[in-house]
This record gives structure tokens, C-alpha cells and sequence, in this order.
């Protein structure tokens, strides 16, 4: 079907103007998604050049967490890994991979909240363009942001010590698995940034989801000194995958497992909150 705008007749004996007819989403081609998704991204490029310091959390938080964990838990949990510091900078930098994507999700749904209540995305749902175009721009401009935030925590690792024991090929994978991973949380924080009135409900909504997820996993602490319970919540958390995903492929180690787990979770998140996403978007009011 497709939207016929009606314009009102003119006086005179000058013939009605002909209505003009807006595309249904459903009939805008591909070409056209890719051009409306690019153009998205400019826009949401250009706002993050004009706001310089919205890269903070992206260029400070890699920073902030590595010198944290490395000196302030680095000696204990290193000698329960049967080493020292030096261990420990090895095993939690792959981990901490997977807690940027969330970290960045959340400032995600924060964003879009933020949008909607400026009214810049009812703009855009005014124009004829397809609702998900709005919100893939977004998820590749932050998947950007998320890549920006990894390339400084990994910096950071090998600035302390860190060893790459597998290969440069392994190194990009992990990359690559915890940026996908990082995108798939993404349409949950947009999901929850559409639900709910204000960014600051996305915030404490999203503290706390993530602070159960990230410290009851293996990103920071192996399982196997955690009691029994929390043990059995981390081997299906899926942040204990992604971190086990990214070690495998950087020290060393199986990996198989862990990979298609991570890349499963992916799927299935991506698959439920992103048309769920896009349905709210557009039956917001």
C-alpha cells in the first residue's frame, strides 16, 4: 500500500496540484535502505564531531577498566591462576572485550531514548525512508565507537604486557566476535530506549542487567573459584562464552565451543529484539 498525501485544492482556475505518493517502507529497494543507512550515519557522525566529548566513555573507559583490574586484583587473581600479574593482564583483557560491547549498548538505548524525546525520530518517521534504516545507522555508527574503545584496550594490554600467543588472524577474530556480539546487545538497549520514558531509566534498568551478567562470568575471576551456584550461572551466561572465545583465539586454548555458542547467542538475541526493535520504533507515540 502506499501513503497518498492529499494537498488542498487552490482557488482560482488553476487545476489541483496532482497528490503526491510516499513509498511504503516495504517498497523501498535495497539501494535505497543503503543510501537512507549511509546518510544516517553522516548525520550521526557529524553529531559525535560536534560533541567531542561524547568519545570520552569510548577513549577513557578501556584505560580506566585495564589499570583497574590489573592492579587492583591483578596479584591475587593471578596467583590463583597459578601465576602472577603478568597472568592476569593475559586472561582479563580478552575478557574485557566483551564488557565494552555492553557498556556501549547501554549508552545506545540512552541515546535513542534521548532522540525520541527531542523529537529528532519523529522527524524521521516522518520522512519516507524505512524505520530500520534509522536504527541500523545507529548500530553500525556504534559498532564503529565499539571497535574505537577495543583498539585502545588492546593498546593498553600490550602496553602492560600482554602477550599475543596465538596469531595476528586470532586477534581479529576476537575482535570481530565481540564487536558482533556488541551489536546483538545493541537491539536489546534500543528495545529497552524505546520502552521505557526517560535515559535515565534506560541507565538504571541497564545496571542492573549488566552488573550480574559481566561479574558473574569469567570475564574477570575464573569460575572455578566462585561457589558452586554461580558457578553453574556462569557456564550459561553468555558473556563467560564471549570471554572464553576471545582467550581461546588470543593465549591459546579450545575455542570451537565457546565460538559457536557466542555466535548462537548472537543470532537469537538479534533475531527477537531486532524486529521487536523496529515495531516499537514504529508505534511509538
Amino acid at each position: 500500500m502506499s501513503t497518498t498525501i492529499q494537498k488542498p485544492a487552490t482557488t482560482g482556475s488553476a487545476p489541483a496540484a496532482p497528490p503526491r505518493t510516499l513509498p511504503d517502507e516495504g517498497r523501498i529497494g535495497l539501494r535505497a535502505n543503503l543510501r537512507h543507512i549511509g546518510a544516517l550515519m553522516r548525520r550521526n557522525l557529524l553529531q559525535i564531531k560536534k560533541d567531542p566529548e561524547s568519545m570520552f566513555d569510548v577513549l577513557l573507559m578501556p584505560i580506566v577498566f585495564t589499570l583497574l583490574f590489573v592492579y587492583v586484583f591483578g596479584g591475587s587473581i593471578g596467583s590463583s591462576l597459578g601465576g602472577d600479574r603478568q597472568t592476569y593482564i593475559n586472561y582479563v583483557v580478552p575478557g574485557l572485550m566483551a564488557m565494552m560491547g555492553m557498556n556501549i549498548a547501554t549508552a545506545v538505548g540512552t541515546g535513542v531514548n534521548d532522540d525520541f524525546r527531542k523529537g529528532i525520530m519523529d522527524r524521521f518517521r516522518t520522512m519516507p525512508i524505512a524505520r530500520s534504516s534509522v536504527l541500523i545507522a545507529k548500530i553500525l555508527v556504534e559498532m564503529g565507537r565499539m571497535l574505537v574503545a577495543t583498539a585502545i584496550l588492546l593498546g593498553m594490554g600490550f602496553l602492560l604486557g600482554m602477550e599475543l600467543k596465538t596469531s595476528v588472524l586470532g586477534l581479529l577474530a576476537a575482535v570481530g566476535l565481540s564487536v558482533t556480539f556488541g551489536a546483538a546487545i545493541m537491539w536489546i538497549f534500543i528495545l529497552l530506549g524505546l520502552s521505557v520514558k526517560t535515559a535515565q531509566a534506560v541507565q538504571g534498568l541497564g545496571f542492573l542487567v549488566l552488573m550480574p551478567l559481566q561479574f558473574g562470568s569469567s570475564i574477570f575471576a575464573p569460575p572455578a573459584t566462585m561457589p558452586g551456584w554461580l558457578q553453574a550461572f556462569t557456564d550459561y551466561n553468555p558473556l563467560s562464552n564471549l570471554a572464553d572465545a576471545a582467550r581461546g583465539l588470543m593465549i591459546g586454548g579450545p575455542v570451537a565451543h565457546a565460538v559457536w555458542l557466542t555466535l548462537g547467542w548472537a543470532v537469537a538475541i538479534t533475531a527477537v529484539a531486532a524486529p521487536l526493535a523496529v515495531a516499537k520504533f514504529r508505534k511509538r507515540s
